[in-house]
């Protein structure tokens, strides 16, 4: 699997024309202070991570019916019901921050940061007792990809609520990576 730092990704983010050369406005009653508008580094931060999210879900999808492992199902289980939840709040507020930032997130393409498209066929095509642990190897590097995401954004997003979403995602993110390296394929059901 690939992964670019973070450094790299947040050059690419600032050097994304539709996005960080417009300030969108946060939705009115929604800014923890007065005057505080979504940025362009907000904008694309939430258009990166819901394509991330979106790939996660993927993920869940293609292998929660094929689970072994109790404690991952569990795991895998609670991610889709978390992120899902995400999903949704980084969609509402990228339509609410105007026509030029849905446009944005729905343009953008998970591209380079994400989980490669033949780590996605392998998941997809990984026979049922090797499920666990062909999603442990994609998923732990994943979600650890986007904590690192949302660790960066909490420095240079302007918005209230998108930083400390990023701070939640870092957290939780973070937690999840903890929780799948006490995971083996061998404990089984």
């Amino acid at each position: 699997m690939r992964r670019l730092p973070t450094v790299v990704l947040l050059t690419a983010l600032l050097l994304v024309p539709a996005c960080a050369a417009r300030t969108a406005p946060a939705p009115p009653g929604t800014a923890a202070t007065a005057g505080t508008e979504m940025n362009g580094l907000d904008v694309v931060f939430l258009a990166t991570l819901a394509a991330h999210t979106e790939q996660t879900l993927e993920m869940v999808r293609l292998s929660r019916d094929r689970l072994i492992d109790r404690e991952l199902r569990t795991l895998v289980a609670a991610i889709e019901v978390t992120e899902t939840d995400e999903l949704a709040t980084m969609r509402g507020w990228l339509r609410d921050a105007g026509p030029a930032a849905a446009e944005a997130a729905r343009r953008h393409d998970h591209g380079d940061h994400g989980t490669a498209a033949e780590d996605m066929a392998r998941l997809r095509t990984a026979p049922d007792e090797q499920v666990d642990r062909v999603l442990l190897d994609l998923l732990s590097p994943h979600q650890d990809a986007a904590a690192d995401l949302a660790r960066a954004h909490q420095t240079v997003g302007a918005d209230p609520r998108v930083r400390d979403f990023a701070r939640r995602v870092e957290q939780s993110r973070t937690a999840e990576v903890s929780l799948m390296a006490g995971l083996t394929p061998a404990r089984r059901a």
